[in-house]
């Protein structure tokens, strides 16, 4: 009986090791690009995410009619041709025109005169192929000049009032609606004009002097 179990345990032994040479002489499988150490804190890849790119800040301009015309020069067209290819105006935002004048004629002559300017930059832009309903146009006349119209001893200061009568343009973009309108501004908006409010504007002051 031992000698069967002896006999037993050496066939066992014999293909055991038969198995193990038959193993050895297997080809071995080609090594991945996965294969090789990896670091326990090595995250797993995650797909490229592009950040929203920055927004835009308003593109703002002084446009200036410092002849006292409505009339555009030269270098204001360049100026306008410069503004229709911005990345502001391709990005679609709305377009604000303040027409500005000096204080040498009347109110009303002051208020058509910056009106005139505003509407002047706002038919370029329109032939360049802005849409007019992006363009708003917006007559201040007298009210927000950079420089004195006068100087100390009372007469006209004629630098200054060429550099009033200007045209302020604004590309609004994501940034512009951090601004504060002023009361005009308002008042001239669609909203305002259609109630009766929006009528009420600056009560007229004696007249001046003739001048544009």
């Amino acid at each position: 009986m031992r000698q069967m179990q002896k006999l037993g345990i050496v066939i066992a032994t014999g293909l055991l090791v038969a198995g193990c040479k038959v193993n050895e002489g297997d080809p071995q499988p080609e090594p991945t690009a996965t294969d090789g150490p990896r670091s326990i804190f090595q995250e797993e890849p995650q797909e490229n995410t592009a950040l929203p790119p920055a927004t835009l800040p308003p593109l703002e301009m002084t446009l200036s009619f410092a002849d006292g015309t409505p009339e555009m020069t030269e270098a204001v067209r360049a100026e306008l041709a410069t503004i229709v290819d911005s990345p502001q105006v391709e990005a679609g935002g709305p377009i604000i025109l303040r027409g500005h004048s000096d204080s040498a004629g009347s109110d009303e002559e002051n208020l058509e005169a910056s009106r005139e300017r505003a509407q002047a930059v706002r038919d370029f832009l329109v032939e360049a192929g802005i849409p007019e309903a992006r363009i708003r146009v917006i007559a201040f006349g007298e009210q927000n000049p950079v420089e004195p119209n006068a100087l100390p001893d009372g007469s006209p200061n004629e630098e200054g009032r060429a550099a009033n009568r200007r045209v302020d343009l604004t590309v609004q973009t994501g940034e512009s609606g951090k601004r504060e309108q002023t009361l005009i501004e308002t008042l001239s908006s669609p909203a305002a004009r259609a109630t009766p409010a929006a009528s009420a504007t600056t009560s007229p002051k004696p007249r001046k002097t003739p001048a544009q």
